[in-house]
Protein backbone atom coordinates (compact mmCIF):
# COMPACT_ATOMS: atom_id res chain seq x y z
CA UNK A 1 0.00 0.00 0.00
CA UNK A 2 1.24 3.48 -0.43
CA UNK A 3 2.34 5.34 2.28
CA UNK A 4 0.50 9.30 1.99
CA UNK A 5 2.72 11.90 2.91
CA UNK A 6 0.32 13.82 4.64
CA UNK A 7 -1.09 10.66 6.42
CA UNK A 8 -0.36 11.64 9.66
CA UNK A 9 -2.98 14.10 9.81
CA UNK A 10 -5.61 11.08 9.24
CA UNK A 11 -4.88 10.28 12.55
CA UNK A 12 -7.25 11.39 15.36
CA UNK A 13 -4.94 12.78 18.35
CA UNK A 14 -2.04 14.12 16.15
CA UNK A 15 -4.22 16.12 13.93
CA UNK A 16 -5.70 17.58 17.02
CA UNK A 17 -2.38 18.22 18.31
CA UNK A 18 -1.08 19.65 15.45
CA UNK A 19 -3.73 22.04 14.97
CA UNK A 20 -3.05 23.31 18.34
CA UNK A 21 0.38 23.85 18.01
CA UNK A 22 -0.03 25.38 14.56
CA UNK A 23 -2.10 27.70 16.05
CA UNK A 24 0.12 28.70 19.24
CA UNK A 25 3.26 28.75 16.46
CA UNK A 26 1.73 31.45 14.72
CA UNK A 27 0.93 33.46 17.82
CA UNK A 28 4.80 33.01 18.83
CA UNK A 29 6.01 33.74 15.45
CA UNK A 30 4.10 37.11 15.58
CA UNK A 31 5.49 37.97 19.49
CA UNK A 32 9.25 38.94 18.84
CA UNK A 33 8.62 41.61 16.60
CA UNK A 34 5.54 42.94 18.51
CA UNK A 35 7.41 42.96 21.72
CA UNK A 36 10.68 44.44 19.72
CA UNK A 37 8.39 47.57 18.53
CA UNK A 38 6.67 47.74 22.25
CA UNK A 39 9.84 48.00 24.24
CA UNK A 40 11.14 50.73 21.14
CA UNK A 41 8.19 52.89 21.64
CA UNK A 42 8.65 52.83 25.70
CA UNK A 43 12.17 53.66 25.74
CA UNK A 44 13.86 53.69 22.12
CA UNK A 45 16.37 51.94 23.98
CA UNK A 46 18.81 48.67 22.34
CA UNK A 47 19.91 47.96 26.01
CA UNK A 48 16.48 47.83 27.00
CA UNK A 49 15.34 45.84 24.18
CA UNK A 50 18.18 42.99 25.16
CA UNK A 51 17.38 43.12 28.60
CA UNK A 52 13.84 41.98 27.75
CA UNK A 53 14.75 39.34 25.19
CA UNK A 54 17.81 37.89 27.40
CA UNK A 55 14.76 37.40 30.23
CA UNK A 56 13.33 35.20 28.11
CA UNK A 57 15.92 33.11 26.63
CA UNK A 58 17.63 32.32 30.05
CA UNK A 59 15.20 31.14 32.00
CA UNK A 60 14.26 28.82 29.09
CA UNK A 61 17.97 27.59 28.96
CA UNK A 62 18.56 27.26 32.95
CA UNK A 63 14.91 25.46 33.76
CA UNK A 64 15.11 23.14 30.57
CA UNK A 65 16.48 20.07 32.40
CA UNK A 66 13.71 20.61 35.20
CA UNK A 67 11.05 21.04 32.69
CA UNK A 68 12.23 17.60 31.58
CA UNK A 69 12.04 15.49 34.65
CA UNK A 70 8.60 16.97 35.03
CA UNK A 71 7.09 15.51 31.81
CA UNK A 72 8.31 12.04 32.44
CA UNK A 73 7.39 12.26 35.94
CA UNK A 74 4.09 13.76 35.48
CA UNK A 75 1.64 13.54 32.35
CA UNK A 76 2.89 15.16 29.45
CA UNK A 77 -0.77 16.67 28.30
CA UNK A 78 -1.18 18.44 31.86
CA UNK A 79 2.51 19.53 31.57
CA UNK A 80 1.79 21.17 28.38
CA UNK A 81 -1.50 22.50 29.52
CA UNK A 82 -0.15 24.23 32.39
CA UNK A 83 2.54 25.42 30.65
CA UNK A 84 0.06 27.01 27.85
CA UNK A 85 -2.44 28.35 30.74
CA UNK A 86 0.65 30.75 32.08
CA UNK A 87 2.01 31.45 29.11
CA UNK A 88 -1.80 33.05 27.90
CA UNK A 89 -1.71 34.65 31.26
CA UNK A 90 1.81 36.32 31.33
CA UNK A 91 1.00 37.62 27.37
CA UNK A 92 -2.27 38.51 28.49
CA UNK A 93 -1.01 40.76 31.22
CA UNK A 94 1.68 41.85 28.86
CA UNK A 95 -0.64 42.86 26.38
CA UNK A 96 -2.85 44.92 29.02
CA UNK A 97 -0.14 46.97 30.26
CA UNK A 98 0.87 47.53 26.59
CA UNK A 99 -3.15 48.56 25.66
CA UNK A 100 -3.30 50.67 28.76
CA UNK A 101 -0.01 52.56 28.47
CA UNK A 102 1.21 51.57 31.92
CA UNK A 103 4.09 49.31 30.78
CA UNK A 104 7.28 49.67 32.50
CA UNK A 105 10.67 47.30 31.36
CA UNK A 106 11.06 45.59 34.17
CA UNK A 107 7.60 44.62 33.97
CA UNK A 108 8.16 43.07 30.61
CA UNK A 109 11.51 41.83 32.19
CA UNK A 110 9.46 39.97 34.52
CA UNK A 111 6.69 38.95 32.22
CA UNK A 112 8.99 37.61 29.83
CA UNK A 113 11.11 35.43 32.14
CA UNK A 114 7.65 33.64 33.08
CA UNK A 115 6.97 32.77 29.64
CA UNK A 116 10.28 31.21 29.28
CA UNK A 117 9.99 29.44 32.19
CA UNK A 118 6.96 28.01 31.24
CA UNK A 119 8.35 27.54 27.47
CA UNK A 120 11.69 25.70 29.21
CA UNK A 121 8.30 23.19 30.35
CA UNK A 122 6.57 22.90 27.40
CA UNK A 123 9.37 21.86 24.93
CA UNK A 124 10.54 18.54 26.28
CA UNK A 125 7.20 17.29 26.89
CA UNK A 126 6.47 17.85 23.41
CA UNK A 127 8.93 16.00 22.30
CA UNK A 128 7.64 13.43 24.71
CA UNK A 129 4.17 13.31 23.74
CA UNK A 130 4.34 13.61 19.80
CA UNK A 131 4.92 9.54 19.31
CA UNK A 132 2.17 9.14 21.47
CA UNK A 133 -0.21 11.05 19.19
CA UNK A 134 0.68 8.95 16.33
CA UNK A 135 1.67 5.34 14.73
CA UNK A 136 5.25 4.75 14.54
CA UNK A 137 4.94 4.06 10.81
CA UNK A 138 4.20 8.17 10.80
CA UNK A 139 6.60 9.18 13.16
CA UNK A 140 9.14 11.17 10.93
CA UNK A 141 5.62 12.29 8.66
CA UNK A 142 4.73 14.08 12.29
CA UNK A 143 7.79 15.55 12.60
CA UNK A 144 8.25 16.86 9.46
CA UNK A 145 4.59 18.31 9.11
CA UNK A 146 5.45 20.18 12.73
CA UNK A 147 8.69 21.28 11.09
CA UNK A 148 7.09 22.78 8.19
CA UNK A 149 4.63 24.46 10.61
CA UNK A 150 7.18 26.63 12.30
CA UNK A 151 9.41 27.30 8.85
CA UNK A 152 6.23 28.41 7.21
CA UNK A 153 4.85 30.80 10.52
CA UNK A 154 8.47 32.20 9.68
CA UNK A 155 7.48 33.33 6.63
CA UNK A 156 4.55 34.76 7.70
CA UNK A 157 5.02 35.85 11.25
CA UNK A 158 7.09 39.12 10.19
CA UNK A 159 4.35 40.39 7.57
CA UNK A 160 1.63 39.99 10.37
CA UNK A 161 3.15 41.21 13.00
CA UNK A 162 3.85 44.13 10.61
CA UNK A 163 0.47 44.61 9.78
CA UNK A 164 -0.55 44.48 13.31
CA UNK A 165 1.63 46.66 14.71
CA UNK A 166 0.81 49.65 11.92
CA UNK A 167 -3.03 49.02 12.01
CA UNK A 168 -4.27 48.76 15.91
CA UNK A 169 -0.31 48.12 17.65
CA UNK A 170 1.12 45.99 19.79
CA UNK A 171 -0.47 45.43 22.31
CA UNK A 172 -2.79 43.57 20.25
CA UNK A 173 -0.29 41.14 18.68
CA UNK A 174 0.61 39.88 22.42
CA UNK A 175 -2.99 39.62 22.89
CA UNK A 176 -2.93 37.33 19.91
CA UNK A 177 -0.18 35.75 21.19
CA UNK A 178 -2.25 34.90 24.32
CA UNK A 179 -4.98 33.56 22.80
CA UNK A 180 -2.93 31.67 20.68
CA UNK A 181 -1.78 29.74 23.70
CA UNK A 182 -5.61 29.17 24.72
CA UNK A 183 -5.80 27.34 21.69
CA UNK A 184 -2.97 25.00 22.14
CA UNK A 185 -4.83 24.06 25.63
CA UNK A 186 -7.67 23.45 24.53
CA UNK A 187 -7.08 20.86 21.68
CA UNK A 188 -4.31 19.05 24.44
CA UNK A 189 -7.44 18.84 26.20
CA UNK A 190 -9.27 17.39 23.79
CA UNK A 191 -6.65 14.58 22.78
CA UNK A 192 -7.29 10.58 24.25
CA UNK A 193 -3.65 9.42 24.85
CA UNK A 194 -2.40 6.25 26.43
CA UNK A 195 -1.97 6.31 30.30
CA UNK A 196 1.23 7.42 31.44
CA UNK A 197 3.68 5.14 32.73
CA UNK A 198 4.49 6.08 36.23
CA UNK A 199 8.35 6.28 37.82
CA UNK A 200 9.62 4.84 40.34
CA UNK A 201 9.43 7.22 43.72
CA UNK A 202 12.69 8.87 43.99
CA UNK A 203 14.12 12.36 44.65
CA UNK A 204 14.36 14.76 41.65
CA UNK A 205 18.22 14.64 41.85
CA UNK A 206 17.51 10.65 41.26
CA UNK A 207 15.42 11.25 38.00
CA UNK A 208 17.81 14.09 36.75
CA UNK A 209 20.59 11.70 36.97
CA UNK A 210 18.77 8.85 35.46
CA UNK A 211 17.90 11.13 32.41
CA UNK A 212 21.93 12.12 32.22
CA UNK A 213 22.89 8.22 32.35
CA UNK A 214 20.00 7.42 29.46
CA UNK A 215 22.04 10.46 27.56
CA UNK A 216 25.14 9.47 27.81
CA UNK A 217 24.19 5.72 27.65
CA UNK A 218 24.23 6.27 23.19
CA UNK A 219 27.37 7.71 22.18
CA UNK A 220 25.05 8.91 18.75
CA UNK A 221 22.72 11.67 21.27
CA UNK A 222 25.73 13.14 23.09
CA UNK A 223 28.27 13.42 19.87
CA UNK A 224 25.25 14.86 17.92
CA UNK A 225 24.36 17.43 20.95
CA UNK A 226 27.71 18.58 21.34
CA UNK A 227 28.31 18.84 17.49
CA UNK A 228 25.18 20.82 17.35
CA UNK A 229 26.10 23.22 20.65
CA UNK A 230 29.23 24.25 18.69
CA UNK A 231 27.29 24.70 15.17
CA UNK A 232 24.68 27.12 16.97
CA UNK A 233 27.18 28.38 18.24
CA UNK A 234 29.18 29.33 14.93
CA UNK A 235 25.94 29.62 13.59
CA UNK A 236 25.55 33.12 16.21
CA UNK A 237 28.53 34.00 14.68
CA UNK A 238 27.27 34.40 11.52
CA UNK A 239 24.57 36.02 12.56
CA UNK A 240 26.08 38.91 14.70
CA UNK A 241 29.16 39.44 11.69
CA UNK A 242 26.37 39.14 8.32
CA UNK A 243 24.19 41.19 9.91
CA UNK A 244 26.71 43.93 11.02
CA UNK A 245 28.17 43.42 7.63
CA UNK A 246 25.13 43.35 5.60
CA UNK A 247 23.84 46.69 7.29
CA UNK A 248 26.98 48.81 6.80
CA UNK A 249 26.23 49.29 3.28
CA UNK A 250 25.68 45.66 1.86
CA UNK A 251 22.78 45.15 1.18
CA UNK A 252 21.22 46.94 4.08
CA UNK A 253 17.65 45.48 5.32
CA UNK A 254 16.21 43.85 1.93
CA UNK A 255 19.15 41.65 2.01
CA UNK A 256 18.79 40.79 5.21
CA UNK A 257 15.16 39.90 4.80
CA UNK A 258 15.81 38.25 1.45
CA UNK A 259 18.40 36.00 3.11
CA UNK A 260 15.95 35.23 6.38
CA UNK A 261 12.96 34.24 3.98
CA UNK A 262 14.86 32.34 1.37
CA UNK A 263 16.09 30.18 4.14
CA UNK A 264 12.49 29.80 5.56
CA UNK A 265 12.01 29.01 1.67
CA UNK A 266 14.64 26.43 1.85
CA UNK A 267 12.97 24.97 5.40
CA UNK A 268 9.86 24.25 3.99
CA UNK A 269 11.91 22.40 1.05
CA UNK A 270 13.21 20.31 3.72
CA UNK A 271 10.40 19.21 5.58
CA UNK A 272 8.28 18.11 2.03
CA UNK A 273 11.71 16.15 1.61
CA UNK A 274 10.97 14.59 4.91
CA UNK A 275 7.69 13.68 4.06
CA UNK A 276 8.61 11.22 1.78
CA UNK A 277 12.17 10.30 2.79
CA UNK A 278 12.88 7.77 5.03
CA UNK A 279 16.55 6.72 4.97
CA UNK A 280 17.72 3.37 6.38
CA UNK A 281 20.57 5.26 8.11
CA UNK A 282 19.15 8.89 9.22
CA UNK A 283 21.77 10.31 10.85
CA UNK A 284 24.40 9.53 8.41
CA UNK A 285 22.04 10.72 5.61
CA UNK A 286 21.02 14.22 8.14
CA UNK A 287 24.96 14.91 9.05
CA UNK A 288 25.61 14.74 5.54
CA UNK A 289 22.76 17.70 4.61
CA UNK A 290 24.59 20.09 7.15
CA UNK A 291 28.04 20.01 5.74
CA UNK A 292 27.19 22.93 3.71
CA UNK A 293 26.21 25.10 6.79
CA UNK A 294 29.71 26.15 6.73
CA UNK A 295 29.21 27.86 3.41
CA UNK A 296 27.64 30.92 4.36
CA UNK A 297 30.49 31.21 7.15
CA UNK A 298 33.07 30.83 4.21
CA UNK A 299 31.29 33.27 1.58
CA UNK A 300 31.22 35.85 4.02
CA UNK A 301 34.99 35.29 5.54
CA UNK A 302 35.81 36.17 1.17
CA UNK A 303 33.43 39.23 1.19
CA UNK A 304 31.33 37.77 -1.84
CA UNK A 305 28.73 39.62 -2.36
CA UNK A 306 25.37 39.46 -0.47
CA UNK A 307 23.60 37.69 -3.02
CA UNK A 308 25.57 34.10 -2.51
CA UNK A 309 24.47 34.64 0.70
CA UNK A 310 20.80 34.54 -0.32
CA UNK A 311 21.43 30.84 -1.95
CA UNK A 312 23.13 30.00 1.26
CA UNK A 313 20.50 30.54 2.82
CA UNK A 314 18.26 28.12 0.77
CA UNK A 315 20.66 24.99 1.02
CA UNK A 316 20.93 25.28 4.78
CA UNK A 317 17.70 26.21 5.56
CA UNK A 318 16.71 22.53 3.38
CA UNK A 319 19.99 20.64 5.14
CA UNK A 320 18.86 22.02 8.60
CA UNK A 321 14.95 21.14 8.56
CA UNK A 322 16.00 17.68 6.72
CA UNK A 323 18.54 17.12 9.97
CA UNK A 324 16.32 18.31 12.92
CA UNK A 325 13.21 15.97 11.74
CA UNK A 326 15.74 12.96 11.40
CA UNK A 327 17.57 14.10 14.46
CA UNK A 328 14.20 14.05 16.57
CA UNK A 329 12.30 11.07 15.06
CA UNK A 330 15.54 8.80 15.90
CA UNK A 331 15.36 10.15 19.27
CA UNK A 332 11.51 9.07 19.58
CA UNK A 333 12.20 6.02 18.20
CA UNK A 334 15.36 4.78 20.04
CA UNK A 335 14.82 6.49 23.70
CA UNK A 336 12.77 4.82 25.99
CA UNK A 337 9.71 6.58 26.54
CA UNK A 338 9.58 6.86 30.16
CA UNK A 339 13.08 8.89 29.82
CA UNK A 340 12.49 10.67 26.42
CA UNK A 341 11.59 14.31 27.94
CA UNK A 342 14.82 14.14 30.13
CA UNK A 343 16.94 13.14 27.25
CA UNK A 344 15.29 15.72 24.97
CA UNK A 345 15.61 18.33 27.92
CA UNK A 346 19.66 17.46 27.93
CA UNK A 347 19.37 17.99 24.38
CA UNK A 348 17.94 21.25 24.25
CA UNK A 349 20.05 22.38 27.30
CA UNK A 350 23.42 21.60 25.01
CA UNK A 351 22.22 22.27 21.95
CA UNK A 352 22.12 26.19 23.33
CA UNK A 353 24.21 26.29 25.87
CA UNK A 354 26.99 27.91 23.53
CA UNK A 355 24.66 30.22 21.30
CA UNK A 356 25.00 32.74 23.76
CA UNK A 357 28.76 32.34 23.72
CA UNK A 358 29.13 32.72 20.23
CA UNK A 359 27.18 35.97 20.33
CA UNK A 360 28.71 37.65 23.10
CA UNK A 361 32.50 36.93 21.29
CA UNK A 362 31.80 37.03 17.58
CA UNK A 363 32.55 41.08 17.67
CA UNK A 364 35.15 41.04 20.11
CA UNK A 365 36.80 38.55 18.16
CA UNK A 366 36.28 40.51 14.82
CA UNK A 367 37.81 43.25 16.42
CA UNK A 368 40.61 41.73 17.78
CA UNK A 369 41.69 39.43 14.39
CA UNK A 370 38.96 41.03 11.51
CA UNK A 371 36.31 39.83 10.46
CA UNK A 372 37.37 37.27 7.86
CA UNK A 373 39.90 35.53 9.62
CA UNK A 374 37.30 34.94 12.65
CA UNK A 375 34.58 33.75 9.97
CA UNK A 376 37.32 31.43 8.81
CA UNK A 377 38.19 29.65 12.14
CA UNK A 378 34.00 29.58 12.41
CA UNK A 379 34.08 27.56 9.42
CA UNK A 380 36.53 25.13 10.37
CA UNK A 381 35.18 24.49 14.40
CA UNK A 382 31.89 24.13 12.15
CA UNK A 383 32.78 21.33 9.36
CA UNK A 384 35.17 19.44 12.29
CA UNK A 385 32.25 18.82 14.29
CA UNK A 386 30.58 17.41 11.46
CA UNK A 387 33.48 15.31 10.25
CA UNK A 388 33.69 13.84 13.59
CA UNK A 389 30.11 12.67 13.60
CA UNK A 390 30.66 10.96 9.71
CA UNK A 391 34.03 9.55 11.35
CA UNK A 392 31.51 7.99 14.15
CA UNK A 393 30.20 4.34 13.95
CA UNK A 394 27.55 4.98 16.39
CA UNK A 395 26.12 7.65 14.06
CA UNK A 396 26.97 6.54 10.48
CA UNK A 397 25.26 3.14 11.35
CA UNK A 398 22.09 3.42 13.34
CA UNK A 399 19.70 1.94 11.30
CA UNK A 400 15.36 3.55 11.72
CA UNK A 401 13.48 1.21 13.89
CA UNK A 402 10.14 2.30 11.69
CA UNK A 403 8.60 -1.11 10.26
CA UNK A 404 7.37 -0.75 6.96
CA UNK A 405 3.60 -0.21 6.20
CA UNK A 406 1.13 1.77 8.11
CA UNK A 407 0.89 0.88 11.56
CA UNK A 408 -2.76 1.10 13.61
CA UNK A 409 -2.72 4.06 15.90
CA UNK A 410 -1.94 3.73 19.58
CA UNK A 411 -4.37 2.18 21.62
CA UNK A 412 -6.47 4.29 23.41
CA UNK A 413 -6.81 3.98 27.50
Amino acid sequence: MQRIPLGALQEREFRLFFTGQLVSLLGDAVTPFALAWAVLDLTGSARDLGFVIAAKTAPLVVFLLVGGVFADRLPRRGVMITADVARLAVQAATAALLLSHTARIWELVVLQAFAGTATAFFNPASTGLTPMTVSAGRLQEANALRGISMASMQLLGPAIAGVLIVTVGPGYALAIDAASFGVSAFYLARLHLPLHISLPPQSFARDLLDGWHEFVARTWVWLIVVSASLGNMMSAVWVVLAATWIKQGHGGAGAWTAILVVSAVGALIGGATALRTKPRRPLLVACIVIIPNAVPLVLLALKLPWETLVVAGLVTGFGNMLFNTLWETTLQQHVPPASLSRVSAYDWFGSLLCQPVGLAVAGVAAAAIGMSPTLWIAAAIDLVAIVALLAAPSVRRLESLAEPGLEQEPAIA
